[in-house]
């Protein structure tokens, strides 16, 4: 009876101690999936404020882009506001010299009329006229070159304010490029830190397991005569815990590969943006070159009518020689 109480009150005591094993396996069991959850949360708020970022940062690019577009807009408007205004004033000179040589030619017509007599004179006034022409063909032609030299300066200083907007809108591509690989560096460091931690747990796992092991071996040595039954329950907790380990285990390789598609996911739709963000560059640049390409023909075209001005005047003055030379024979 005296063993049989002894060996009662050992059973109670290895029982107690097992339970109190038991709710301490259970404790610890929950912090580590309340730290879990902890890591997940954090990892998602991290997320949320990355994402607002990165929209904070697309809407200064497109006020960016729109304040750029405005400005060339401007730019368009004035350019056509200064050929109107140049195209007028080619229109006005070219009606003014053509009323100023009809009031000349009548002026001849009329002197020739009324001095028959004084042929001599008038030959002298003639040559005079004559002279006075060219120098005023002289004049027109001095004029015309000084607005070609004119329209050459202003083509250039276009050019050169085209070639420092194009450096600005480089030095701002090196800038965006830069930040991207900074960010992208950034990911790069987290995901290796959450890595770590994972294996960190993982770790610290094994070797709470393996403390466990130790011990039950121990209390296996010291308990003989409950050998069959302990030895039951602890391999029933043995396997509770490699599949508590391998639970574990597999939910941190979850979130593992969960935060590398997020981040496979962020790189594909920053390289998406990246390609919009050079069409749309390479569409201003190719504007721009068109507005260039129109400047210039249209300066060829006003060097053109130009040269079709002078050489107009130059055949109306060889005509009017003409005639004077065939009424000068005629008288």
């Amino acid at each position: 009876a005296r063993e049989r109480r002894e060996s009662l009150n050992l059973r109670n005591a290895e029982g107690r101690r097992i339970r109190d094993n038991e709710h301490e396996m259970k404790r610890n069991d929950m912090n580590k999936e309340h730290e879990s959850y902890e890591l997940k949360w954090a990892g998602e708020r991290d997320a949320e404020e990355y994402k607002k970022q990165l929209a904070l940062e697309r809407r200064e690019s497109l006020a960016l882009r729109n304040a750029e577009g405005v400005r060339i807009r401007y730019l368009e408007a004035q350019m056509k506001a200064n050929d109107f205004h140049n195209e007028h004033e080619s229109y006005e000179l070219k009606w003014a010299g053509e009323r100023d040589a009809n009031e000349y030619k009548k002026q001849l017509a009329r002197e020739r009329r009324e001095s028959f007599e004084l042929r001599n004179a008038e030959g002298r006034h003639a040559r005079d006229v004559e002279a006075t022409m060219k120098a005023n063909e002289w004049q027109k032609e001095h004029e015309s070159y000084e607005l070609k030299w004119a329209s050459e300066r202003d083509a250039e200083e276009y050019e050169k304010q085209l070639a420092r907007e194009r450096r600005e809108s480089l030095n701002l591509r090196n800038a965006e490029g830069r930040r991207i690989r900074d960010n992208e560096h950034e990911m790069k460091r987290n995901d290796m830190n959450k890595e770590h931690e994972s294996y960190e747990l993982k770790w610290a796992g094994e070797r709470d397991a393996e403390e466990y092991k130790k011990q039950l071996a121990l209390e296996r040595r010291e308990s003989l005569a409950l050998r069959n039954a302990e030895g039951v329950r602890i391999r029933y907790l043995e396997a509770q815990m490699k599949a508590n380990d391998f639970h574990n285990e597999h939910e941190s390789y979850e979130l593992k590969w969960a935060g590398e598609r997020d981040a496979n996911e962020y790189k594909k739709q920053l390289a998406r943006e990246r390609r919009e963000s050079f069409e749309l560059r390479n569409a201003e640049g190719r504007h721009a070159r068109d507005v260039e390409a129109t400047m210039k023909a249209n300066e060829w075209q006003k060097e053109h009518e130009s040269y079709e001005l002078k050489w107009a005047s130059e055949r109306d003055a060889e005509e009017y020689e003409k005639q004077l030379a065939r009424e000068r024979r005629e008288s």
